[in-house]
């Protein structure tokens, strides 16, 4: 019974904290916590196909070689961007002077009177060459041998060598760059068209591009829908969920009142009843027990009962123990709570607890009218945003840029065609001039092959040997070819040289530190024909050097162009503009969903009779006292059984018999009537424990059970309207980022590609990396290649002549001893005499 009481109390305990707690953190302080993580939108782009594709520069195994050939037109050309004579030139073309170009172009000038020296010195030098050929003074046969002719000889052929590995090796990188600028040409040629063309369908597809994004609003629309159709659900069960524990504890507590009151007055009637049955069964005991006590004391005072001093003393003790008509009567307290309860307590609770359990279907029905409201009002709201379209200001503006764009590629396509013939002319040239390099490379090695291996085999310097010989001859062919078509190699070099020099230092160079932009800026630099502002449509207070770097960083068309009144996209997309209405409806809307009544009048009536009943005000103390008392003092079994071991020990049968009889009846005595009174005061223990363990605290707990359920009842509705508030804020939080996410994204893909100027600054990016990087790079270490083949080839020829000599036969063998030197004895010619 300890432990049980204890066990019940820690319950009532933690029932009652769990109450406090439940009372003392209201659920709408809580926070948001969504289920999963944030919806992120997904929007199609379907404007990809007309974007500018940006072009970047390649690394190259090449580009050691372009640094060098830009570093030697720096050299070259060290003067900057010459605004004046380009100003005179575009406005004024008959002003120009030519000591103006000159002065401007010096350093190409001496480039021209070097190539031009060259044209003329080397053909003459090729012509005397082969006039003091034909007259045997050059490229002949060595008059002496000497000993340092091989030393000289190895000399030769080492600088032939490395002169041909340098020829080689440049021959290698024109052909290779040749090749690179015709593969770049074309496709860069036709990259000119094709990104006017893009620009041009990128303005006029601007309007398309808005409604496609304006379109793209049923994106969050539908999410939005989507999340209503929930809403009502998921704030009731919220409700639901966060109030449960607060109003399933009340109701428990109600509940053990509600026991407590019906077990009370059970066990009160038990009280009552078995105290009266109690002590109508000791007045029946008394005599019949005084009787029996009488007889056994007689019959073991009799001088024949052998042995039975030692159970005389016992029987004498023989009388009753507890009387409980002493103790207290209870009839006031079962008086007070006569007819309760009067109401249904399980009825009431599940009343109380199915109605709290139906406030999700309650909100649903609440709420369906303000869900259809604000799917109307999503309605309104789309109407709303299809006035960015309507109201997009570009489409009257762009006009005059798609018309320049127009313009633009019509007046390109004879130029570019000019251009790639002149490049188709140019590769042809260039290939058939690195052929012959590769001709007289090959002759060099084939005549120092012959001639090396012919002196190998050549044991007298005087002898003949046809495979020195050969030698000899396949160098004086690579003389003859580099004397005959050195004149067209310095001719396409300088040529090329001068085209791609200008290209670099007069456009790329002065492209990469803005100076263009600036000179373009300039008023008054350009003729009015080619003022691009008004081409263009520019903004006035702008210039090209600006709109590029606001294109470059993402500005929008209608940031750059010139329009009748300004247009802030910003202002246009503000979130409040479209969500303003929507969120005045939801902030609005109010329903009163936590009305539930735990406990009505009449229960908490009973509960109040209950507590004022007197229960507390009974002496439990004296039933215990009594009950600790036994029925009857001496043990009528224990007397019985030594009755029974006496009639053992008679010798006389009567006494005996007696004995045995007497025994026989406190047998019948103890079975019949003591452990019928027993079992009763068993029945009355197990009442008046509980009884006593609830009578101290009845009035406290039936004082907070009346306090909690009454202040269940006012929090609930209060709680419930703070928990709609907050569920109702975080959705509305939650649907702002939908239309946040979407209005972010109008912003970025209209600045970003649908209506950006960005392709403008990346057309302009393209065209220096296409002009510049991709042709311009390759087509100057080109000439820069070819020209390091033509000038190489003067040495080439020098040392290739000089070399030719030592491959033939010496012609008078000189042997020479220190300073001495002999003539070798000539046997006389035999002639005719005439007679």
């Amino acid at each position: 019974l300890a432990a049980g009481a204890m066990r019940a109390a820690g319950l009532l305990l933690a029932r009652a904290l769990l109450v406090s707690w439940a009372l003392l953190h209201p659920a709408g302080t809580q926070q948001c916590h969504p289920a999963g993580p944030a919806t992120v939108l997904r929007f199609t782009d379907r404007h990809a196909e007309i974007r500018v594709p940006a072009l970047h520069r390649v690394p190259s195994p090449l580009d050691p070689l372009y640094g060098l050939v830009r570093r030697c037109l720096d050299l070259i050309q060290q003067n900057p961007l010459p605004t004046e004579l380009l100003r005179a030139a575009l406005n004024d073309p008959g002003s120009v002077r030519t000591s103006q170009v000159v002065q401007y172009e010096l350093g190409y000038v001496v480039c021209a009177a070097v190539a031009l020296l060259f044209t003329v010195a080397v053909p003459v030098a090729g012509m005397c060459f082969c006039y003091c050929r034909s007259r045997r003074r050059c490229g002949g046969r060595l008059r002496a041998h000497r000993r340092s002719l091989g030393c000289r000889r190895h000399c030769l052929l080492a600088c032939l060598s490395f002169t041909s590995l340098v020829i080689l090796v440049s021959v290698t990188c024109a052909f290779v760059t040749s090749q690179r600028v015709k593969g770049q040409m074309e496709p860069g040629l036709g990259a000119v068209p094709t990104t006017l063309r893009t620009l041009r369908q990128h303005l006029a597809n601007v309007p398309q591009g808005v409604q496609m994004v304006v379109d793209k609003f049923e994106v969050p629309r539908k999410q939005i829908i989507s999340d209503l159709g929930g809403l009502s659900r998921s704030v009731g069960l919220s409700i639901h969920t966060q109030l449960k524990a607060m109003t399933y504890a009340a109701l428990s507590d109600l509940q053990d009142r509600a026991a407590d009151l019906q077990t009370s007055l059970h066990h009160l009637q038990i009280l009552d009843g078995t105290s009266r049955a109690l002590a109508a069964a000791r007045a029946e005991l008394e005599p019949a027990l005084r009787e029996r006590r009488g007889r056994v004391v007689a019959l073991l005072d009799d001088p024949r009962c052998t042995s039975c001093a030692s159970a005389l003393g016992r029987a004498q003790s023989l009388e009753l123990g507890a009387d409980y008509g002493k103790v207290p009567s209870v009839e006031k307290v079962l008086k007070a709570m006569a007819g309760l309860p009067r109401s249904d307590f399980a009825e009431m609770i599940r009343q109380g607890n199915g109605t709290f359990n139906s406030i999700p279907e309650l909100a649903v029905e609440r709420m369906a009218q303000v869900i259809q409201d604000l799917r109307e009002e999503l309605s309104h709201t789309a109407q709303k945003v299809q006035s960015i379209a309507d109201s997009f200001p570009l489409p009257d503006y762009t006009r005059p840029a798609s018309e320049a764009l127009v313009t633009a590629e019509e007046r390109s396509r004879p130029y570019l065609q000019e251009v790639e013939r002149f490049e188709h002319y140019r590769w042809i040239a260039g290939t058939v001039l690195c052929s012959i390099i590769l001709l007289i490379l090959a002759c060099n090695v084939t005549g120092m092959a012959l001639g090396a291996y012919g002196l190998s085999k050549r044991e007298d310097p005087s002898d003949y040997e046809c495979r020195g010989e050969a030698g000899a001859k396949f160098l004086l062919v690579g003389v003859g070819l580099a004397f005959l078509f050195s004149w067209l190699l310095i001719l396409l070099v300088f040529a090329t040289f001068l085209v791609g020099g200008n290209i670099q230092t007069l456009v790329c160079r002065n492209w990469v530190n803005q100076e263009i932009y600036k000179f373009i800026d300039t008023p008054g630099n350009l003729p009015p024909s080619m003022n691009l502002t008004r081409q263009l449509n520019l903004r006035r207070d702008s210039n090209l050097s600006a709109t590029y770097r606001e294109c470059k960083s993402g500005a929008g068309l209608w940031e750059v162009l010139q329009l009748d009144r300004s247009y802030d996209l910003d202002e246009h997309l503000k979130t409040p503009k479209y969500t303003a209405d929507f969120q005045k409806r939801l902030g609005d809307f109010t329903a009163r969903l936590g009305d539930v009544r735990l406990l009505r009048s009449e229960g908490r009536q009973d509960l109040e009779t209950f507590a004022r009943s007197g229960l507390d005000e009974v002496d439990y103390g004296r039933f215990q006292e009594e009950m600790k008392i036994p029925v009857v003092q001496t043990s009528l079994p224990g007397l019985a059984r030594n009755l029974e071991g006496l009639q053992k020990m008679q010798r006389n049968s009567t006494v005996a018999g007696r004995l045995g009889a007497e025994a026989r009846a406190l047998w019948q005595m103890q079975n019949s009537t003591v452990q019928s009174q027993e079992a009763l005061v068993a029945k009355l223990g197990e009442s008046v424990q509980f009884l006593s363990r609830l009578a101290p605290h009845l009035k406290e707990r039936v004082r907070r059970t009346l306090a909690t359920t009454a202040s269940v009842e006012a929090r609930l509705p209060v709680q419930a309207q703070q928990i709609l508030r907050q569920e109702i804020g975080c959705f509305t939080r939650k649907e702002l980022r939908y239309f946040t996410q979407y209005l972010n994204w109008v912003g970025q893909t209209l600045r970003e590609d649908v209506a950006s100027c960005q392709p403008l600054a990346t057309a302009l990016d393209n065209g220096r990396v296409i002009l510049c990087d991709r042709i311009a790079d390759p087509w100057n270490a080109f000439w820069f290649s070819l020209g390091c083949c033509t000038f190489f080839l003067i040495p080439n020829i020098i040392f290739a002549i000089r070399l030719t000599k030592h491959f033939r036969p010496i012609r008078n063998r000189l042997i020479s001893t220190g300073s001495e030197e002999t003539c070798p004895f000539h046997i006389p010619r035999v002639t005719a005499l005439k007679l």
